[in-house]
């Protein structure tokens, strides 16, 4: 260690103190640095948040010090916390990350939510478009077994990680397939598609912020207005989805309007938006009849 590095103290208190303060004062662009903190040293420590609070006194070795000052170095960079421990807890399951997907957002479950309170048979048929982690796909399966849930993903390197994630968490009656949007997909029909497409504009500043500087482009952006994909899925989806089924996507705050409009455009009906805790619409969902 440096002497800088010495200067802050060994025990995890002044280590955390220390890290929330370099954060804070980066170019992270971090709005939770002591969470952050705290997540990084207890990943260096391999024990729970807990433990940094029931022993703040507890001296350091410099090997975790040295671990602990690169990833914060890391973080201070932008990197996001998730690349950096390797998963994401979301809804009840810990899930494995990779530069290959989106970091599950804690406003998808949201999503997740609106699905679960829907009235479906029994045993029906689950369609998880642009599936990523399969965050979403598996938070329904652990609450519904009992529905049959597929995934997909464009991305082979995306049905990979989904596919270990089941494995992960003993939800692996989860199917995960490659296809881009329904390209590969059987003539089937389903109950309930959900998806959280790309929907951000290709020319926006918000690429520029925060985590989504180090994840995939392709997985954000969706043409001049964000809304390429979702038009795409909301016009695409019909042949796949039975008589009554529900369509529930994610969209940006402002775009609630503009889908409901394409959802009605492709003659949907019972068409709402749903908003999240802080009072914005953030998933729009409707029903489809075939004729």
């Amino acid at each position: 260690m440096s002497k800088a590095d010495l200067s802050v103290g060994f025990d995890i208190a002044a280590q955390l103190r220390w890290a929330a303060n370099e954060i804070t004062d980066s170019a992270a662009q971090s709005d939770s640095a002591i969470l952050d903190s705290k997540l990084l040293l207890a990943y260096c420590l391999n024990c729970e948040q807990s433990y940094l609070h029931t022993w703040p006194e507890k001296i350091l070795t410099e090997g975790q010090i040295q671990q602990f000052h690169s990833l914060v170095a890391q973080r201070m960079a932008g990197h996001p916390i998730a690349h950096l421990v390797g998963y994401r807890d979301f809804w009840t399951l810990r899930l494995q990350v990779s530069n290959a997907t989106l970091i599950p957002r804690p406003e998808t479950e949201l999503l997740v939510e609106s699905a679960l309170a829907l009235a479906l048979v029994p045993q029906a048929k689950v369609l998880d478009l642009g599936t990523g982690t399969g965050a979403i796909a598996l938070s329904l399966a652990f609450e519904k077994p009992e529905w049959q849930i597929t995934g997909i993903d464009k991305s082979h390197d995306a049905v990979t990680l989904a596919r270990s994630n089941a494995v992960l968490n003993k939800l692996d009656a989860v199917s995960f397939r490659q296809s881009d949007w329904f390209s590969q997909l059987d003539a089937q029909l389903f109950d309930l598609i959900v998806s959280n497409p790309p929907y951000v504009e290709q020319h926006s500043p918000y690429l520029q912020q925060g985590d989504v500087r180090f994840e995939p482009l392709s997985a954000l952006t969706s043409g001049d207005d964000g809304l390429d994909d979702i038009r795409f899925i909301i016009a695409q989806a019909k042949p796949y989805l039975n008589d009554g089924a529900y369509l529930i996507l994610e969209h940006g705050y402002q775009q609630d309007v503009q889908v409901r409009s394409i959802f009605e455009s492709n003659a949907y009906v019972e068409i709402q938006s749903i908003a999240d805790f802080n009072g914005l619409p953030r998933i729009s969902m409707a029903k489809f009849y075939q004729k």
